[in-house]
């Protein structure tokens, strides 16, 4: 997974913020349950404590202590509703305290006397030693005419403890849980939200010089994608604009030139044959007419790329065999070869059945072959390879050439680059005849790869989709 990517980021980010929410929440809900609960409980015993006051105390003079002691234990029970109440007076004389409650959750012994306290009422949250709090409200109770006394009326925090660990259980697995099913939710509607964004650089990566009319979709969303969808398809659109006016320029410098230098070849010739001219000028009328001859060579090139990029070799597609075109090209190119004193051995028997432009893809065939016996040196050797492999006719021109610099491989298919012009092979080429290579295979969906080294010699590598036909 790319950790740096958008939707990573995104929903990373969106994980974090909701998991954030959810804990502030969760904690802030637990707190306030517990804050709540433990009031609620309080207020309920402060309640007793002022019951057993106003009723009871306030009439002790006239009912006696005894009495106040039987009367509150008559009407709470304690010992059955596991509650703890002491009734001290002022001066330290225990009125009443109740028994330990049925179930043994506490003993009464265990709570000591609190110090007093200015206030009227108070509490007091117990620790015992069976693990068990008590939570105990006080009420200092005074009255004319009567003695000062100290209520207590005490409970167990335990069903609380025990319904906030229940909740805190709740929380703890329900939180993950939430956040693991909001973050894969938050996943799917990032993924679909950059849905768009796929779909713009599948369509852009497919976008090259030849097929700079296509465009890229765009998402009527009226948000960001969309204003950028249509500015790359403003963009896209100049440059077609500005590659189509390229086309035509070299298309026509091409077409113009041919005309002109065509006349230009056959007057210097008719100078280089006059035998009335001394030699001198006849040489110099020969020495430019080889020049114009490359020259010539040159805008031959140009015009076929630019018929090329036009989609030349799209059109005129038949159904041939490759392994049959290797074999009659390469008996066609030997004869160049040995003049040279380069042998070209052919490796061609299994049928390799491919549709394309035939011309155009012997063109490639040539233009390798030319390319090897060109910088390969007299004795050296070609090896012509046609093979079918993996639903693909492979062709492979290898030779024991001068080979290339690694640092020229990345560009040996760009035009007009020459990877040393002062070399002696090089002097009359412009660089174009790989690229010619290139852009025919690029028309026939062909991948074309070189692997060479300095003079260990080079291999030049064709893959084109196998006929299913």
């Amino acid at each position: 997974m790319n950790t740096r990517s958008i939707s990573f980021r995104l929903v990373a980010w969106y994980a974090g913020l909701l998991a954030g929410i959810f804990l502030l929440l969760s904690a802030s809900l637990y707190l306030d349950l517990r804050r709540f609960l433990e009031n609620d409980l309080l207020q309920s015993q402060s309640r007793r404590t002022r019951q057993i006051a106003n009723t009871l105390l306030i009439h002790v003079k006239q009912t006696g202590e005894p009495y106040v002691a039987s009367q509150t234990k008559d009407w709470f029970a304690p010992q059955i509703n596991d509650r703890f109440i002491r009734i001290t007076r002022a001066d330290g004389t225990l009125v009443y305290v109740s028994d330990a409650p049925k179930d043994g959750s506490f003993d009464p012994a265990e709570v000591p006397l609190f110090p007093p306290s200015p206030k009227s009422e108070f509490s007091h949250k117990l620790k015992l030693s069976g693990g068990n709090t008590l939570l105990i409200a006080a009420l200092n109770f005074k009255s004319s005419g009567n003695p000062d006394y100290l209520v207590e009326f005490g409970a167990l925090l335990d069903p609380v403890e025990t319904m906030l660990n229940h909740l805190f259980l709740q929380l703890s697995l329900g939180l993950p849980l939430a956040v693991i099913i909001t973050t894969v939710g938050g996943y799917f509607l990032v993924r679909r939200a950059l849905t768009p964004v796929a779909q713009i650089t599948r369509a852009a990566e497919r976008i090259t010089q030849h097929n700079l009319s296509e465009r890229l979709p765009v998402a009527r969303t009226g948000d960001e994608l969309e204003r950028l969808s249509v500015s790359l398809n403003r963009m896209i659109a100049r440059l077609d604009d500005g590659f189509q006016n390229s086309k035509r320029f070299v298309a026509d410098a091409s077409h113009d030139l041919r005309t002109p230098l065509t006349i230009l070849r056959g007057e210097l010739e008719n100078f280089a044959g006059d035998v009335r001219l001394d030699a001198e000028l006849r040489d110099r009328a020969g020495s430019m007419m080889e020049e114009v001859v490359h020259l010539g060579k040159i805008v031959e090139q140009l015009f076929t790329l630019s018929r090329l990029d036009a989609g030349e070799a799209q059109t005129e597609w038949t159904r041939f065999d490759l392994t049959e075109l290797a074999r009659t090209t390469s008996e066609q190119m030997n004869l160049l070869a040995e003049d040279k004193g380069i042998s070209i051995s052919c490796e061609a028997s299994q049928p390799a059945p491919v549709e394309g432009n035939r011309v155009r893809l012997k063109q490639v065939v040539v233009n390798l072959l030319d390319n090897a016996i060109k910088y390969t040196p007299a004795k050296g050797a070609i090896h012509l390879r046609v093979f079918p492999v993996n639903g693909h006719a492979v062709l492979e021109v290898e030779d024991t050439g001068i080979g290339i610099p690694s640092a020229a491989l990345p560009h040996i298919f760009e035009r007009f680059y020459r990877v040393d012009p002062a070399r002696s092979a090089d002097a009359e080429s412009a660089g174009l005849g790989l690229s010619i290579v290139k852009s025919i295979c690029t028309a026939h969906g062909a991948e074309v790869k070189v692997r060479s080294a300095p003079g260990a010699g080079s291999c030049f590598h064709v893959e084109l989709p196998l006929s299913k036909n």
